[in-house]
């Protein structure tokens, strides 16, 4: 058998001869660069208009898990691992008794199909046959619930109602996506060798050997989940298209790192596959929710003594040649450790405990200078708050806190004012505050809506531009277009992410799926408008394209939170199969007559 070596040696001399062949005939690549750079965004429409119009147009029919039985001889189906039952009009389960309380109780499941009532400090008392419950107890089909004396009856569905339900989901199944990784291949392919024909007097097999590894562990990943019966990739299908655009932007701009980001890139999808299983366990959740609220604090803590300045702020640890930054990946423990089921937020100490660990991590954030990520953990605050506890007042007393510390940390720290000087009216200081912001304006207005071409522009020659100015690297080399679409795939997992929520399992899932989504579009917000003088340029990164592995492992990361809302059935490895059918015998004893 012929060795490896063998194989990258035949390699290195057919690429030579390519090499060779297009500096020999220059018109080639010239012609190859113009024919190239219309066809990509044509192809990105086809790979991402699939899987847009799949997570958005599939109505997403809620879980029906039982049933409660009222006195009126109704019934009212639970469509809720997590279910608040009162009064009140807000409440999972309106039961209109003036006996009962505007939130009275809450009835909750659990993995293992268990389901417990808790009573929500009511006036007039929660029972289960007959026993008054105090705290937490547990329910079994059949039992009687009673509420201020209003007695419901927890019961199954019945096996006409767990059809219908199959039937309703099976009609909403997604898009198949194969057509899109078939383009996304014919797009990889095209850009490697884009890549190539652009940087002949640097080239080496990295460019294409990266690749080909990239496409061949895409293909793997969508064979190893459809044998698993898994059927929705909308969401990895966006992340590795925004990776795709990463290794191309890296290879152009910092070839050297190209090999980091591939493997950063592959580090972040087996990420996304752990957590994303890890999810499907609540009780799992639960049980290590402060260890990853003290990962979050240590590794801002290690960050704030051990720091490397780097672009004005000291959030880089190295060893050695590498380097990473924790606070990536403390967003991720943020949001897990921040994120509640609904037992949790019966507890009103457990906020308190929340904004305790928001302050700190906030606080090693100011200490780094690292302000723009310090804005992005509080915009996740403000949503996981109101998420947790819906009182509008409190967030917005928080808020106005906020703003007055920032005044206050301006005025004291008038080095922090500086940075922002030349916000909206760069082009007065072009020489000095803004060079950067006016070299990616000048060279995104000359990629027009088709670019120059991958390799072509002339703004990776500028610091940061393949990081915290990678927008205005899209709009030069690949055009307004696919820099447009690119932002449009992250708001598409955005508005995604809401809907999924409205039929959300667990008060954890919408939560945290909700969190994820914020930081993605407001991190993205600030990257592109940043970039362009609409917001003040804060150093942070765009979401799976931007050159740093340790914002790539980040936004792979958080892409399971939102993996993990989505209830489609085998739409997702997060969330487990549906139980068989039952028979109609096994049905039968809990039949409504």
């Amino acid at each position: 058998m012929r060795s490896i070596e063998s194989y990258i040696s035949e390699m290195e001399k057919w690429l030579n001869q390519f090499i060779n062949f297009v500096v020999s005939h220059p018109l080639v690549g010239t012609w190859y660069t113009g024919i190239a750079r219309f066809l990509f965004p044509i192809l990105a429409l086809m790979i991402l208009s699939r899987a847009i119009r799949s997570l958005l147009k599939v109505p997403h029919a809620p879980e029906l898990w039982a049933q409660l039985n009222m006195p009126n001889g109704g019934s009212v189906m639970l469509s809720r691992w997590e279910n608040i039952i009162g009064r009140s009009t807000f409440a999972d389960v309106v039961v209109n008794y003036p006996t009962i309380s505007r939130q009275h109780a809450a009835l909750i499941r659990d993995e293992n199909e268990v389901w417990q009532v808790h009573d929500l400090d009511s006036k007039g008392g929660t029972a289960v046959n007959g026993k008054p419950v105090k705290g937490s107890t547990q329910v079994k089909v059949g039992d009687t619930i009673s509420l201020g004396g209003v007695p419901l009856v927890l019961l199954p569905l019945t096996l006409e109602e767990e059809e219908l339900q199959q039937s309703r989901r099976q009609k909403e199944k997604p898009s198949s996506l194969w057509p899109s990784f078939f383009w996304l291949t014919i797009f990889q392919v095209l850009a490697c060798l884009q890549l190539i024909i652009t940087s002949t007097d640097t080239v080496t097999l990295t460019v294409p050997l990266v690749f080909l590894a990239f496409t061949l562990i895409m293909w793997i990943y969508y064979a190893a989940l459809r044998v698993s019966r898994c059927v929705g990739f909308e969401m990895e299908t966006i992340a590795f298209f925004l990776s795709t655009l990463s290794l191309s932007i890296t290879a152009s701009s910092a070839p050297k790192s190209l090999l980091k980001q591939f493997i950063a890139v592959i580090l972040g999808l087996l990420l996304f596959l752990i957590l994303g299983i890890f999810l499907r366990n609540l009780d799992r959740i639960k049980k290590i929710r402060w260890q990853m609220a003290a990962c979050a604090i240590g590794l801002l803590a290690i960050t704030v003594i051990l720091g490397q300045v780097k672009n004005g702020a000291a959030n880089w640890i190295s060893l050695g040649s590498f380097s990473f930054q924790p606070s990536e990946l403390a967003k991720i423990c943020y949001i897990f450790a921040g994120s509640a089921t609904l037992d949790r937020l019966f507890r009103r100490r457990n906020i308190r405990l929340f904004i305790l660990l928001t302050g700190i991590c906030i606080l090693c954030l100011a200490l780094m200078g690292d302000f723009g990520t310090a804005a992005i953990f509080f915009v996740t605050f403000v949503v996981i708050s109101y998420l947790r506890s819906g009182d509008f007042a409190t967030i917005s007393l928080i808020c106005g806190g906020a703003v007055f510390a920032g005044f206050l940390l301006l005025k004291f720290k008038p080095y922090i004012s500086n940075r922002f000087a030349a916000w909206g009216h760069v082009w007065e200081y072009t020489s000095t505050t803004g060079y950067q912001q006016t070299r990616t304006m000048s060279a995104a207005a000359s990629g027009g809506l088709f670019g120059l071409g991958s390799g072509e522009g002339w703004l990776r020659y500028i610091s940061a531009a393949n990081t915290d100015l990678v927008f205005g690297m899209l709009c030069e080399e690949w055009g307004l277009i696919i820099a447009v679409l690119a932002v449009l795939a992250i708001i598409t997992l955005a508005i995604f992410a809401v809907r999924a929520c409205r039929v959300g399992r667990s008060s954890y899932y919408t939560i945290a799926a909700c969190a994820a989504s914020a930081l993605f579009v407001f991190q993205t917000s600030l990257n592109v408008f940043g970039s362009v003088d609409i917001l003040p340029l804060t150093g942070v990164t765009f979401p799976f394209v931007s050159n740093g592995g340790s914002s790539m492992m980040s936004a792979w990361g958080l892409l399971a939170f939102l993996k993990a809302t989505d209830t489609r059935e085998n739409a997702s490895f997060a969330i487990r199969r549906f139980a068989p059918k039952r028979t109609r015998k096994e049905a039968m004893p809990y039949e409504k007559n």
